[in-house]
């Protein structure tokens, strides 16, 4: 098919149409049409929005804007989700309404969302908005819904933290940095050195710290081991340590007045420090000794410092990727602004509420207990035991064993001869006396001589072991048990006493004349 600018004729010739008489678009409208095609490309290239529309939105209220502003950026976990649209007064408050887009890679969000707005850079420039889209199992927004400001916050800005330091606060930094800078630079006195160790003597304070840092080696090891201690385990033993924080922080928020509880308890305990002054006046004078041990340590960390200035230029390759690392922690920052906030510091007074008063009470109970418990423990350890190991020399009836285990055995052996002898037995039992051998006591304190127990028995006593000394010996209340020397089981106090009197064939008739009178 030919174009417009010529056409056949119906007997085949090809002929040209003049200009006046072609038909067709006109130029102009042809430039209208592609401007504004290019137009419309541009638009949603760079946009990439159709007019007159929107996505999904969320609106948030702020105690302040803080720097937001439109197009300012949206972040989930780090992400970027969408923007800013507007920035309003709330209402007749002193809050700001911000407008957010989300795209569909942002959703779902739920009910219980926090926002945040937070800086690029730390303290200052460049803020964005942070978005914690809730738990799942909490209900979901849907498109301008309105998050209230008890789930929002904003970042401290420099002038909050600069307005801290007011006058009096400024003056009392520079006379606390005046009295350590005339304290590192002052030059001791003949008195003041007279009780100085010898090494430090005649220098500066900034001179004897130089000087002390020489024994930093070992001491830059230890906290080398401690802090890959810190780091656990396993690769998630932080952020657990890290979320079980966050649960006793909690737990604080929740009971301020328990916190102050525990600050007054506090408070009583270093009263009774103040109590016992004389025993930390003997404490620090200990500190001379301890003093001379640091002396040595500080010799080793100036041994060490060569090793710290080589390790100080093998970081410098560390530092420079500090930057990036800064990035990569924001994430933890944020974890941990969440940690130490009122609401999560405010659970753990909860829990000291209950715990302060009882911890203050044990230990007003300790003072008088631990003294009683050492002395128990010394007396077991420096007369029970021993005298219990002793073993006792008996002749032919000596077991060899110590005598506390032939306690136990007796012990024993009685349940064993008793169980079916006793009352609750499946015996008879018969009262009998026996023997052909008549004994009698020795006269019974208080009685008259002829009030004496008399009987007869199988074979004559043998005596009792250890021998009655006639009296018992006195105790003193006021000197500790063990202070007391060891019992010596087996000398002359331990010998054979004498047994009941053995009675002839007079001495019984006499002896027992009056026994249904005076005997039992």
């Amino acid at each position: 098919m030919l174009g417009r600018r010529r056409r056949r004729t119906r007997s085949g010739e090809v002929v040209r149409i003049p200009r006046k008489d072609r038909t067709g678009m006109n130029p102009l409208k042809a430039g209208l049409i592609l401007l504004v095609v290019a137009g419309a490309a541009t638009y949603f290239g760079f946009a990439k929005h159709i007019p007159f529309t929107h996505g999904f939105q969320v609106k948030a209220v702020f105690e302040s804007a803080n720097s937001i502003r439109l197009a300012s950026p949206v972040r989930i976990a780090g992400v970027n989700v969408g923007k800013v649209k507007r920035v309003e007064r709330y209402k007749d408050t002193d809050m700001a309404l911000v407008t957010m887009e989300i795209d569909d890679k942002g959703l779902p969000i739920h009910k219980d969302a926090t926002l945040k707005i937070r800086p690029r850079i730390f303290l200052e420039g460049n803020y964005f908005v942070d978005i914690k889209p809730g738990t799942p199992s909490a209900a979901t927004l849907e498109s301008g819904d309105t998050i209230k400001v008890t789930q929002t916050a904003t970042p401290v800005q420099l002038d909050q933290l600069l307005g801290a330091l007011q006058t009096d606060s400024r003056q009392d930094l520079k006379d606390l940095l005046d009295g350590y800078g005339g304290a590192l630079t002052h030059k001791p006195t003949r008195a003041e050195d007279a009780t100085q160790d010898p090494s430090v003597r005649g220098q500066t304070g900034a001179e004897a710290l130089n000087g002390a840092l020489d024994y930093g080696k070992p001491a830059f090891k230890g906290s080398a081991i401690v802090n890959t201690a810190l780091r656990g385990s396993s690769p998630r033993d932080l952020p657990r340590l890290i979320a079980a924080f966050g649960r006793v922080a909690a737990a604080l928020a929740t009971s301020e007045d328990d916190l102050k509880g525990f600050i007054s308890n506090f408070n009583t305990t270093t009263a009774a420090f103040a109590a016992r002054q004389a025993d930390l006046r003997a404490s620090i004078r200990e500190l001379g000794p301890t003093l001379q041990v640091a002396n040595r340590t500080f010799d080793h960390l100036n041994a060490a410092f060569p090793d710290t200035r080589a390790f100080a230029r093998e970081i410098l390759p560390g530092v420079r990727e500090t930057p990036a690392t800064l990035d990569a922690s924001l994430p933890w920052i944020a974890q941990v602004r969440g940690l130490v906030g009122r609401d999560e510091l405010g659970g753990l007074s909860v829990q000291l509420r209950a715990l302060a008063p009882e911890l203050a009470r044990t230990a007003q109970g300790t003072i008088g207990f631990l003294p009683e418990a050492d002395a128990l423990a010394q007396c077991t350890s420096k007369i029970l035991v021993p005298s219990g190991n002793v073993v006792l020399d008996d002749g032919a009836l000596s077991s060899g064993a110590a005598n506390y285990k032939e306690f136990w055995y007796t012990i024993v052996g009685f349940n064993g001869e008793g169980q079916n002898f006793d009352g609750n037995g499946s015996y008879i039992r018969f009262q009998s006396g026996g023997g052909a051998t008549p004994i009698a006591s020795r006269k019974i304190p208080g009685q008259a001589d002829r009030f004496r127990l008399v009987g007869n028995a199988a074979l004559a006593p043998l005596g009792t072991r250890p021998k009655y000394p006639g009296k018992l010996s006195p105790v003193r209340k006021d000197v500790p048990c063990a202070k007391n020397q060891a019992p010596d089981l087996n000398g002359p106090a331990a010998a054979v006493g004498p047994g009941d009197e053995v009675l002839g064939a007079t001495t019984t008739r006499t002896a027992t004349a009056p026994r249904a009178r005076g005997t039992r």
